[in-house]
């Protein structure tokens, strides 16, 4: 796949900050842990009309996962594909823990303000993603479920998890097709179960690609029967 890309433009986001852009349709975002046990919280929403957005339940249950990879899809509450996975080198990305929120932060490593730390202050991913949404017109109404790309945790059969380091090695990337014209929202905020002592600041690549969109013949396409039929749907709408 490669060979089809064509770089745009990028940006590194530093960690522990918000970011966002809409994709479009023949566009791929390729997000890369640049230093290792990076974690990003990510929310999509369609880029025409942000009341259609990712629905976790669906993504899961369709595909058969608990988890996001190479060549799963990203569905919405619409039945739509928003963002396919071609390529993945870390293998697993989070789908079940959501993001962390001010008293998680406070909590495990006490409170660092603007006003005494400027840019160096202490975020948290609720809050960092809601600065984003904001620049979009949109509130805490409208967060929703999160999918963490770099981070891993595993479930036993008591349902307790259990986060996994080193899941991303440095250099470890994931690539976001855009199925369709989508906002994606991001903050590069620690995991809610990672066990870092200190505040991490892992900062992660984002690059824009010209690429081109899914085909019948795409592995993201056969996955599995449903996301033919979440293929077929998505370009009923793109017409």
């Amino acid at each position: 796949m490669e060979n089809n890309l064509v770089l745009l433009t990028e940006t590194v986001i530093d960690g522990g900050w918000n970011y966002s852009r809409i994709v479009k349709r023949g566009q791929l975002l390729r997000l890369t842990d640049l230093e290792g046990g990076a974690n990003v919280s990510a929310m999509f929403y369609n880029a025409g009309n942000f009341s259609e957005r990712f629905n976790l339940g669906d993504t899961l249950k369709i595909q058969h996962i608990c988890r996001l990879t190479k060549h799963c899809c990203i569905y919405s509450d619409m039945g739509r594909i928003l963002m396919s996975v071609p390529e993945d080198t870390c293998g697993w990305h989070d789908m079940l823990c959501g993001c962390t929120h001010a008293a998680l932060i406070e909590k495990r490593f006490g409170k660092k303000e603007y006003q005494e730390a400027h840019n160096e202050f202490y975020r948290n991913g609720y809050d960092s993603l809601l600065v984003e949404l904001g620049k979009h017109g949109m509130t805490k109404r409208d967060v929703t479920e999160i999918i963490n790309f770099f981070s891993k945790v595993t479930v036993d059969e008591k349902g307790a998890m259990t986060f996994v380091p080193g899941n991303s090695p440095a250099g470890s990337h994931v690539d976001l097709r855009a199925e369709m014209d989508t906002l994606v929202v991001l903050d590069t905020g620690m995991h809610p179960l990672s066990p870092a002592t200190e505040y991490p600041r892992k900062p992660v690549r984002a690059a824009l690609y010209a690429c081109e969109p899914g085909r019948k013949d795409d592995p993201c396409f056969t996955w599995c029967p449903e996301n033919e039929r979440g293929f077929a749907a998505t370009s009923l709408y793109n017409l």
